[in-house]
């Protein structure tokens, strides 16, 4: 495990754990997705961490931060992600978010735009009502059991499940399901606010990145090409970019890619900053 330092804010009523790679570097933060913690972005960080300052929150009701019983929707993790910023006294850094930290990061972005430089979601979960991506891909009873597991039982049920994974993602990834309070699970259960009303309000820079939708079931990817062009057509702002070969994970599952797409747009944005 990489030796970054940790800390604790208050943001939005509640404490935050984060790690960070620290350094005067432009700072960049990242935002995991349902059930995995701020670690699970280990590998990208220590990729980026020669030119970013890499901070590494987990959200609430995972990893070390406060886990309360209410205020698990998008809006409630954008204020959260909001009050992150500020006590940090960031400047308008960039975000870059996965699955359900994508949707955190675009809704900051749409509600806290003073705050928020640049995005990059990855996969997001943008489907329509009518879409079979509608229906629950989450075993939740899955989740749950896992709580119970050894460390060592997660990371081998990690290894089987995901064998293209690297190693340096299995461990953070088995250690965030311990972690995983029971409160989120319930609320995963909530409808979110459409893709469709976010998007259009989009008003820094921003990187989709999708990955494919035909994948083996279990891991494919959310967005279709369909709506990443209806995206793109919503709002000038987002930039598209595909990677063959990758399911929901698409940083875990074809990471060269991802780094190169990544480090591409942010040094496009730097120059134009």
């Amino acid at each position: 495990m990489a030796n970054w330092p940790s800390g604790d804010v208050v943001a939005n009523g509640i404490r935050i754990h984060y790690h960070r790679t620290g350094g005067n570097k432009p700072p960049l933060v990242l935002s995991h997705g349902f059930s995995d913690n701020g670690l699970c972005w280990t590998r990208v960080a220590r990729a980026l961490e020669k030119n970013y300052d890499l901070i590494m929150p987990d959200a609430r009701g995972h990893g070390l931060s406060d886990a309360p019983g209410e205020g698990y929707d998008d809006e409630d993790r954008a204020a959260d992600l909001a009050g992150f910023i500020q006590a940090l006294e960031l400047n308008r850094p960039a975000l870059i978010g996965h699955s359900m930290g994508a949707a955190t990061t675009a809704m900051t972005a749409v509600r806290y735009p003073g705050l928020v430089g640049c995005i990059v979601l990855e996969d997001p979960p943008w489907f329509d009502e009518d879409s079979p991506r509608a229906r629950p891909r989450i075993d939740f009873d899955q989740i749950i059991e896992q709580k119970s597991k050894s460390l060592e039982e997660l990371k081998a049920f990690g290894r089987n499940r995901a064998p293209t994974w690297d190693e340096i993602d299995i461990g953070p990834w088995a250690e965030s399901k311990q972690q995983l309070s029971p409160n989120v699970i319930a609320a995963m259960r909530r409808k979110r606010t459409p893709w469709s009303e976010v998007v259009p309000h989009i008003q820094c820079p921003a990187l989709l990145i999708t990955g494919d939708p035909e994948a083996e079931a279990s891991a494919s990817a959310i967005v279709t090409p369909q709506i990443a062009e209806r995206a793109a057509a919503m709002n000038p702002n987002i930039r598209v970019i595909r990677i063959d070969g990758a399911g929901h994970s698409i940083r875990r599952m074809q990471f060269e890619g991802y780094v190169r797409a990544v480090t591409e747009f942010l040094a496009e944005w730097k120059k134009r900053a």
